[in-house]
């Protein structure tokens, strides 16, 4: 069986194991499909992640089939499933209040935990969710990352002829300017890449800028993707008086315009990850029913034997979501 690790930052490794043990309990084992990389999956490889374990099984976009259950488990053997990769306690003040994605005892998968990189893995049962059976797969894999996107604008209610600004096109920021067209707004998209600014306009119909071609606009609504410092502050500028400012990207810190943003009653909203299975549930329905090719997120498809190859892909910053493939004979 074919396993992806991080040994150390810097360090890929496939290796060869045994079989994966039987489930227990609630457990569920699932024969990976897909698995998406993200953002923090590179910051895993690169050592910039300071909660990160070392060696640890990469992945945590993640679609698979139940192929073993154990005799408590909540879903029978041949559901397809998508899985959670944050694990939470239920106990603590926050899960007690709802508000699971941030547990103060949560675990993230292929961070500091394994992950699901691997042609089969183990794991509790409450954290995978079936998927519907006309969810093709490659829209399957993009529920752990779109579940992100439908989280962060349930904070904001965005309406139809709202002006909606995203300011990052990575893969979140895509996604998150054809959620908000979905819903009506009129979206302007914002990034340096040229490429990735073409590839959120072949999914809908949104505006496109470069950064320095904002001036004088502002916005109901502006959703920061990008996890920049420059980017933050321009988003900052950007909000109109009583507006929303909603930041997914992870900017280590920025400036604030304090007395701007208080005069002009402007709203500033963190959002991390998802509360499940409420967001995936979302995710899920938004991906069988908005008539937009959102898929067309995903740059590029490679079987597993070729990760190095799909890592400096996803690293490059010129492509979207690359996926690695544990499809039957191309893992070979």
């Amino acid at each position: 069986m074919l396993a992806l690790y991080v040994a150390k930052p810097n360090e890929l490794e496939l290796r060869r194991l045994e079989t994966v043990r039987s489930p227990q309990g609630d457990e569920v084992k699932i024969k990976l499909i897909y698995g998406g990389i993200c953002g923090s999956d590179l910051g895993v490889l690169k050592g910039k992640l300071p909660h990160a374990n070392y060696p640890v099984r990469a992945g945590h976009e993640l679609v698979g089939v139940i192929i073993e259950k154990g005799e408590q488990a909540a879903y029978d053997i041949g559901t397809r499933v998508v899985v959670l990769p944050n694990t939470y306690c239920g106990a603590c003040d926050l899960c007690q209040k709802g508000l699971t994605n941030i547990c103060r005892h949560k675990q993230s998968l292929g961070i500091n935990t394994d992950g699901g990189f691997s042609q089969e893995f183990v794991i509790s049962s409450k954290y995978v969710l079936p998927v519907p059976d006309d969810l093709s797969d490659e829209k399957a894999v993009l529920v752990e990352p779109f579940a992100v996107v439908v989280h962060a604008l349930s904070k904001v209610r965005i309406e139809p002829a709202m002006r909606v600004a995203v300011i990052g096109c990575g893969n979140e920021g895509m996604m998150a300017a054809v959620l908000a067209r979905h819903f009506g707004a009129d979206v302007t998209a914002v990034d340096v890449n040229p490429l990735k600014l073409e590839t959120v306009k072949a999914m809908a119909d949104i505006r496109t800028l470069a950064p320095d071609a904002l001036s004088g606009e502002t916005f109901d609504v502006v959703i920061e993707a990008a996890g920049a410092r420059e980017a933050v502050e321009q988003a900052a500028e950007l909000v109109a008086p009583g507006g929303h400012l909603v930041l997914i990207g992870l900017a280590n810190e920025a400036t604030f315009p304090v007395v701007r943003l208080v005069r002009n009653e402007v709203t500033v909203h963190g959002s991390i990850i998802y509360r499940f299975p409420d967001d995936y549930l979302q995710a899920i329905h938004y991906l069988r029913t908005m008539p937009h090719p959102i898929e067309r997120v995903i740059s590029c498809i490679f079987p597993v034997r070729d990760y190095e190859q799909a890592y400096e892909l996803a690293s490059s910053g010129n492509a979207g979501k690359v996926v690695l493939s544990f499809r039957e004979g191309e893992e070979q």
